[in-house]
């Protein structure tokens, strides 16, 4: 199996969010299992943001990934 298709099958079964830390100017990638969805909510809020906010802080290197079990 060609590693782009394993991606795109994992992909299915994964979960997002992504926004602003509420207390700090960090863009933030919440990753899990679908499983593990219930537990996104257990986390510190995410405020919205626009596009050109994420951007910038892309740029700047302010992202924080985090993985949800």
């Amino acid at each position: 199996m060609e590693k782009d298709d394993l991606l795109e099958k994992l992909g299915q079964y994964l979960v997002w969010r992504i926004g602003k830390a509420e207390e700090e100017e960090v863009l933030v990638v919440r990753l899990g299992l679908a499983s593990a969805l219930p537990r996104f909510s257990e986390r510190k809020r995410l405020l919205n943001l626009s596009d050109p906010e994420a951007e910038a802080l892309l740029k700047a290197g302010k992202v924080r990934v985090e993985w949800v079990e």
